[in-house]
């Protein structure tokens, strides 16, 4: 009987130990997340599952699970890059997680006009590339796809369905300090800090992590039994570190 109870235990401990690690992984270098929407698209498609560093920006309450009230700013913490794919918490709901592109960080002045993505004052080149089709959110059609070249030289491409939409005419919104300015790649179908009263500017405290690589894609041209294959693996890493 004893020997059994002995047993019972060294389970529970491995179990105990087994979750203390995965969470301890979990919240200080790699966590796992799903793209649900097209607000990324050509980025991250939706279905996407990828892994964020927590590391990148240091640590805050958010990263970890539950955002427990531990502490208020950030540990090791750091300014994200122009540029970035970066994982927060939205400012006025931080249980929903939003994925978007770092466009603006403290102290710049971002406009969209006609658009053109504007920063500080000056417009960042916009290469078309071609017609570009989107599905899987929404009814399918065909838009316009850019290369964006931001400030510093990090490109990434980005679609338009026009450049007179709602989105693509906003005022001049000046980053505060400790925070950025948040927007996708699918520039006219995406709840962003364009959009102030929805999503605003995003407290750097909010940042989760950097997203880093695709390890699963519903990319319709790759059958699913290459998602494990590692060319497959490393095309789509490359796809993300590109923005780097």
């Amino acid at each position: 009987m004893t020997k059994k109870k002995s047993g019972w235990g060294e389970s529970i401990r491995t179990i105990l130990y087994a979750g203390l690690i995965a969470i301890g992984i979990r919240s200080i270098a790699f966590e796992p997340f799903n793209i649900p929407s097209g607000s990324m698209i050509p980025t991250l498609l939706v279905g996407d599952y990828l892994f964020v560093s927590k590391y990148s920006y240091g640590y805050s309450r958010h990263s970890f699970p539950f955002s427990p009230n531990l502490f208020s700013g950030r540990i090791l913490g750091s300014v994200p890059q122009r540029g970035d794919v970066a994982v927060f918490k939205l400012p006025r709901d931080t249980s929903q997680d939003y994925i978007k592109r770092i466009i603006g960080l403290p102290g710049d002045r971002i406009q969209v006009i006609r658009g053109i993505l504007h920063v500080n004052g000056e417009a960042v080149r916009r290469e078309a590339i071609g017609p570009y089709v989107t599905e899987g959110d929404g009814p399918r059609m065909t838009v316009r796809l850019y290369r964006e070249v931001l400030p510093g030289g990090r490109t990434h491409e980005i679609i338009e369905q026009t450049d007179d939409g709602v989105l693509d005419n906003t005022p001049e919104f000046t980053v505060p300090p400790g925070h950025v300015f948040a927007m996708g790649d699918n520039r006219d179908n995406s709840l962003d800090s364009r959009v102030q009263s929805a999503v605003g500017f995003v407290p750097i405290e909010n940042l989760v992590g950097r997203a880093e690589f695709i390890f699963f894609s519903v990319d319709g041209s790759s059958p699913f039994w290459q998602v494990w294959n590692w060319p497959f693996a490393i095309r789509w890493t490359r796809l993300l570190s590109a923005v780097r």
